[in-house]
């Protein structure tokens, strides 16, 4: 059980990491400085990322309990 807590705990460390990377990208698009839109891409597909390993982390706990 201890393992996937922390699955689940490193799945919100990176979505969260994606979401930073995101406001980091519209802080550059909104100042007009290089590389908004691929920060703004990046960052969003790590969040989904984050989000699939996440969800695929909960149904395994699902699928595991009696």
């Amino acid at each position: 059980m201890k393992s996937t807590k922390k699955r689940l705990i490193l799945g919100i460390i990176i979505f969260s990491f994606g979401i930073i990377i995101t406001i980091i990208g519209a802080l550059f698009k909104i100042q007009h400085w290089p590389y908004g839109s691929e920060l703004l891409t990046i960052g969003s597909l790590i969040e989904v990322i984050g989000i699939v390993f996440t969800i695929i982390t909960l149904i395994q706990i699902y699928n595991s309990k009696p």
